[in-house]
């Protein structure tokens, strides 16, 4: 357990962070899903560019991996127009 103050305070912040993080990561995740769930093509057009965003939020903040945000954007653009 942290005896020094400024542990104690590292340990709640950190801890915050994580549910910040966390809420944002699942959140993106749902996103993806119902993206990858639709079956027409204008309305995967419509949600294509907030998933897309919302992606590349969590790379930029170093929630995921720039690469897997790519990786995730190309596989979703393949996606949207082969409907």
């Amino acid at each position: 357990m942290a005896n020094h103050q400024s542990a104690k305070k590292r340990i709640r912040q950190s801890e915050k962070r994580r549910l910040h993080n966390r809420y944002y990561a699942v959140s993106t995740r749902n996103a993806v899903r119902k993206l990858r769930d639709t079956s027409d093509k204008k309305e995967a057009e419509e949600l294509f560019p907030n998933v897309s965003s919302m992606i590349d939020k969590l790379a930029r903040r170093n929630i995921i991996h720039k690469n897997k945000a790519a990786n995730l954007k190309s596989k979703l653009f393949k996606f949207v127009a082969s409907l």
